[in-house]
């Protein structure tokens, strides 16, 4: 394992516990005030966590089961990129709710 694959793991790891905090507070603050917008807010940055995490673990799982390399590559950023996508437009949809 190379110091960047290292890297990448640590790097994911704390996005997603910083993304789950996240993620838990608004869900938390929705249940204590039931406002729609901050149940969105919470359905949003989980997205975004996933996105994160499932990007990294098929960058990481395509290197050490097949070696396949730049094509494994792109598919996890491909799923990190469209998670990221939907979830930034779930967050931005919660800010403008009324």
């Amino acid at each position: 394992m190379s110091h960047l694959t290292i890297a990448i793991a640590a790097t994911k790891t704390l996005t997603f516990v910083f993304g789950a905090l996240i993620t838990y507070l608004s869900y938390t603050a929705f249940r204590r005030t039931g406002a729609f917008e901050l149940r969105a807010l919470a359905v949003g940055f989980g997205v975004v966590t996933v996105g994160s995490v499932l990007g990294g673990g098929i960058d990481l799982l395509g290197d050490v089961l097949t070696g396949a390399g730049l094509q494994t590559v792109l598919y996890g950023v491909l799923a990190q990129s469209i998670l990221t996508m939907v979830g930034f437009g779930i967050i931005t949809y919660s800010l403008y709710r009324e």
